[in-house]
């Protein structure tokens, strides 16, 4: 009924109309019951079979971050422009012209550029008044590596980081080349293009060592690396801005060739007894020693003693890990105190031969004046992950290739790896850092 049927009607009509929308709500209200029991029920939206979820309090909404104005995807300068326009009305055939900018669209393409022969001439002049000859001398510096090379600076840095940190074949790059560029080299060729640039960036590699030996606090592992089928090992050590790799045998006088006598940090590792030689400071790693925990609760998992041990040391980890103090004289009272506490949880155990945990509480007791180091020192972290991360890279170069084939190899590999190890970890390009690295001045 409308308002003026509604003041015109009497008390009866009224009274009926009231009466027929009592009656439409409460058909109104069944059909909103069930339709909540069925959202709520097995039967609801969503894959069938699925559970109502349990009623718990409304989770406050995140704030969403506000897009900018635009494109979600940021846009590139064009280097080209493509205009796409009517010529003519397509109903009536009318000559169209002018007009502006409607829409664009953004494509991206990679040019297939063959390779730039630049020939460089050099011109004799005859001076007119001493009636000699002039020929400025052959000096390509900058340019190329060498004096008789026909290969660019580019072309050399690319062939150098494709091979490093693409880690791909030679034959691989050798296809690349051809491919993508037209440029045919043989692998002896690019053999010997990246052992010139392990050859140039020789100082380049003594300042990185120079950097981490001064450096306050050093990480290092070691993995294997065959050479001519041969087995050794390559040793890394890391800061968070630099990287050095060095191969040789698994003995201590690695480490001392590696850090030198300049080094007096803390040296962060495993608990390989190479470095227990060390006299200065060292942190051991506590990913090694809960990963042998973590590997023998594995093996034992119903012994209830070793399991309530492996928790208590792990619970001392974490409160170690947390604690944090501006006063280093505070620091190194906890740090004397977290030592106490983790000697007790694990000298009942030294000489029971009964218990499982019995090598790993005396790994402890060994080193335990090694183990919360960096309580002491904020700088120190508690594990040697950096290490580990330094020697991934090479892990899998070592999967691929299988190793090097000869002493020269080893060496270029390693003062490749050293290289652009560390301009990864400064978060540098590595091809512009390689291209910066040759044309410098030869050291």
């Amino acid at each position: 009924m409308t308002e003026s049927e509604l003041a015109a009607a009497s008390r009866d009509e009224l009274i009926a109309c009231v009466r027929q929308q009592q009656s439409v709500i409460a058909v109104l209200h069944a059909r909103i019951t069930a339709l909540e029991q069925k959202l709520a029920g097995r039967s609801g939206p969503g894959m069938p079979g699925n559970k109502p979820a349990p009623a718990q309090p409304p989770k406050p909404a995140k704030p969403r971050k506000q897009r900018e104005r635009g494109f979600g995807r940021p846009r590139l300068p064009p280097a080209e422009t493509v205009q796409h326009s009517y010529g003519t009305c397509p109903d009536c055939g009318t000559t169209l012209g002018g007009g502006w900018i409607q829409a664009t669209r953004e494509v991206l393409e990679v040019p297939v550029a063959p390779v730039r022969v630049i020939e460089h001439q050099y011109l004799a002049r005859v001076c007119p008044l001493c009636q000699k000859r002039r020929v400025p001398p052959v000096e390509l510096a900058g340019v190329v590596l060498a004096e008789q090379q026909r290969l660019g600076i580019g072309v050399v840095s690319l062939i150098a980081t494709l091979r490093e940190v693409g880690r791909l074949p030679f034959a691989t790059i050798q296809w690349y080349l051809a491919t993508i560029h037209q440029l045919h080299l043989s692998v002896g060729e690019l053999v010997r293009v990246v052992r010139q640039v392990a050859d140039r960036a020789t100082g380049a590699v003594e300042q990185i060592q120079d950097a981490i030996q001064a450096s306050p606090v050093v990480h290092a592992d070691e993995t294997g690396w065959r050479e001519k089928g041969k087995n050794g090992y390559t040793w890394t050590f890391c800061t968070p801005t630099h990287d050095y790799f060095v191969r040789g045998g698994r003995n201590k006088e690695m480490v001392d060739a590696a850090l030198g006598p300049v080094f007096a940090g803390v040296l962060v590792c495993d608990f390989y007894a190479s470095y227990d030689h060390y006299p200065g400071l060292k942190q051991r790693c506590w990913a090694h020693l809960l990963g042998d925990i973590h590997d023998l609760q594995q093996v034992y998992p119903t012994d209830q003693a070793f399991v309530a041990w492996a928790t208590a040391v792990h619970d001392l980890y974490e409160e170690a890990k947390a604690f944090a103090h501006p006063r280093e004289a505070v620091r190194l009272t906890q740090q004397r105190a977290y030592e106490e506490r983790l000697g007790a949880l694990s000298q009942p155990f030294v000489d029971d031969p009964l218990a499982v945990q019995r090598t790993l509480c005396r790994r402890i007791q060994k080193h335990l004046p090694e183990l919360f180091v960096f309580v002491a020192n904020p700088l120190v972290p508690p594990t040697n992950n950096a290490a580990e991360r330094s020697l991934r890279h090479l892990v899998t170069s070592r999967k691929i290739s299988g190793g090097t084939q000869s002493r020269s190899g080893t060496r270029t590999k390693m003062t490749l790896a050293s290289l652009f190890g560390t301009w990864r970890l400064q978060g540098l390009n590595p091809l512009h850092a390689c291209r910066a690295l040759l044309q410098s001045p030869a050291q």
